[in-house]
């Protein structure tokens, strides 16, 4: 089976500011990806949470170009916790390319970081999201009540964990 993650590259910054550009993409990134430069920041600043044992993201391929992202952030050691995320460009979607890249993060995070517990949360708008979260074996454990906020508008949330016990 070919390699479904690998750390992003300066190589990949187009490929970054492409996704950024899809609707509502703008949402996945902390800062406002509109040029190469901004994208090669981003994917600095990805390498540094790496290097502080504070975030683990990865391109997820698809025939061998980046077609995604999926990340485990939020790591803390205290707790052996961290949280996952992921999105796709609109091309990749649909594949089972979320749910696996979701489920190889998640056992890398559980034996490679030595985390015990993972965390997903969704807008409850956003079935698809919970079908990659179910998929990849997150249980449903609740809603959180405004908990993003985009646009000046507050959404709820759906959360998942998953235990290196399940």
């Amino acid at each position: 089976m070919d390699t479904l993650l690998r750390p992003w590259t300066p190589d990949d910054a187009p490929i970054v500011l492409a996704a950024s550009a899809e609707p509502m993409m703008d949402r996945q990134f902390t800062a406002q990806i509109d040029s190469l430069a901004a994208a090669e920041e981003w994917i600095a600043l990805l390498a540094s949470h790496r290097t502080d044992d504070t975030a683990y993201t990865f391109a997820v391929l698809h025939e061998g170009v980046p077609v995604g992202n999926v990340a485990v952030s939020s790591v803390e050691r205290r707790h052996l916790t961290g949280w996952v995320s992921y999105w796709m460009r609109e091309e990749a979607r649909g594949r089972g390319l979320a749910t696996r890249a979701c489920r190889e993060v998640s056992e890398f995070a559980f034996s490679e970081l030595g985390l015990f517990r993972l965390e997903i949360a969704h807008r409850l708008d956003n079935p698809a999201s919970c079908r990659v979260a179910t998929a990849a074996g997150y249980a449903v454990e609740g809603v959180e009540r405004a908990r993003l906020l985009y646009d000046g508008v507050r959404y709820d949330t759906e959360t998942h964990a998953r235990l290196a016990t399940d």
